[in-house]
């Protein structure tokens, strides 16, 4: 399951696992993104916060999130993963070789740093 939220003034998609994601995760996300690029040239950024990263229901999820990617990553400027999974910490690393957002690992607990990385003194 994913939890997310669009700060529509700000230009920020957060977004939370609680459990393995699902294809119709993915499909909401989408809807949502959409929506918002229908009137806006990108997303300021996406916040991922996640305590313990459960994976994919199944290989359609997995699918899925790969499909999210390529039709959204041009249309994200920037990306902080708020984490202290391991796993999660080296995603910059990784995943900077495959999309145009600038990516950030913070610490769990950093919210407000990764939100302020992104919009930096509120700006529009």
């Amino acid at each position: 399951m994913l939890n997310f939220e669009l700060l529509n003034q700000e230009g920020i998609l957060r977004v939370s696992p609680s459990a393995p994601l699902q294809v119709r995760d993915f499909a909401q996300l989408s809807e949502v993104a959409d929506r918002y690029l229908a009137s806006h040239e990108a997303l300021k950024g996406l916040i991922i916060t996640t305590d313990d990263f459960e994976g994919w229901e199944d290989f359609s999820a997995l699918v899925s999130h790969v499909k999210f990617v390529r039709e959204h990553h041009k249309h994200i400027r920037k990306v902080a993963v708020v984490s202290d999974d391991s796993r999660l910490k080296v995603m910059p690393a990784i995943a900077s070789h495959f999309v145009d957002a600038d990516i950030r690992h913070f610490d769990s607990g950093h919210q407000q740093e990764a939100f302020d990385w992104i919009n930096p003194a509120g700006s529009a």
